[in-house]
């Protein structure tokens, strides 16, 4: 009974007007009742409620409200995550490198990148890394018996690794004439400027100091484990036969004047000689 009530109560419509003061004339009526102002204030609910989700969704109002994480917050949190995963993939092959290096030096085959692949779902599946030139010429430097890296004589591919470490580049410059026994090039030529400093490729003593119209100043040192380095062309030197000179000391300057004495000949030779034989300076000095 009192629900029937109720449900009559709330559908019972008043008569809402505006009248004027003065003339107490009616000028604007409306019927509500209660049911209708719950559905309006329902309906004001919705639209707020809709207009306060679409101005957080599709402005960046969200950024400025403490303890919500907005827009900007998830790209820098995707890309920091994007970054790690790089950086853990970087780890990843620089262990690998290693561990094929290692595994080179032992003679055994390196492993494949498809026996490596992570979790990193973006490698496609079934590549393989095959053998590469490369890899083909370091490991005959390592397996052959009279090698600079020969395995078989460890002691000699120590020495040739210390020296080649150990040795200071003469000059800095543009390589324009290569090493070439063939052609009677027994050295390199290094185009340089015009009084640019020669320092020795390491320590030593100076067996010869002299002039020709052909070569200008040429120093010639000998060095450790029967080495001898030669360096002409040069304006003038700072070492005479019997001085010592330590590694990267200034042993002298670069630039000769030419035949005509008219200008200057910008191309530094340098020759390298081991065991009496010359060799190719670039594989074992960075110019």
């Amino acid at each position: 009974m009192n629900i029937r009530r109720l449900l009559r109560n709330i559908r019972i419509k008043y008569r809402f007007s505006v009248r004027n003061q003065h003339t107490d004339s009616e000028v604007w009526y409306m019927h509500i009742s209660p049911l209708n102002l719950f559905a309006g204030f329902i309906a004001l609910i919705l639209i707020l409620f809709i207009v306060v989700a679409s101005t957080v969704a599709y402005t960046p109002i969200l950024d400025f409200l403490p303890g919500y994480p907005g827009n900007k917050s998830r790209e820098m949190l995707i890309n920091g995550i994007m970054r790690l995963d790089s950086l853990e993939q970087e780890l990843n092959n620089m262990q690998v490198y290693n561990e094929n290096i290692a595994l080179i030096m032992s003679g055994k085959n390196p492993v494949t990148r498809n026996e490596v692949r992570g979790a990193d779902s973006t490698i496609p599946k079934g590549i393989t890394l095959g053998k590469l030139m490369e890899d083909s010429v370091l490991r005959s430097q390592f397996e052959s018996e009279d090698g600079p890296y020969s395995l078989n004589n460890p002691e000699a591919a120590r020495r040739q690794l210390r020296t080649s470490l150990e040795l200071f580049a003469p000059v800095k410059g543009v390589i324009v004439n290569k090493f070439d026994p063939s052609g009677n090039s027994y050295g390199i030529g290094v185009g340089t400027t015009v009084n640019q400093q020669v320092m020795a490729i390491s320590d030593g003593t100076v067996v010869s100091s002299g002039w020709t119209p052909s070569n200008g100043y040429v120093l010639t040192i000998q060095h450790p484990d029967n080495m001898v380095s030669i360096y002409r062309n040069n304006t003038s030197v700072l070492k005479k036969a019997g001085d010592r000179v330590r590694a990267g000391e200034i042993i002298g300057y670069t630039g000769t004047a030419d035949e005509s004495g008219t200008g200057n000949k910008n191309i530094f030779e340098f020759e390298l000689w081991h065991n009496g034989t010359p060799v190719d300076p670039q594989s074992y000095i960075v110019f």
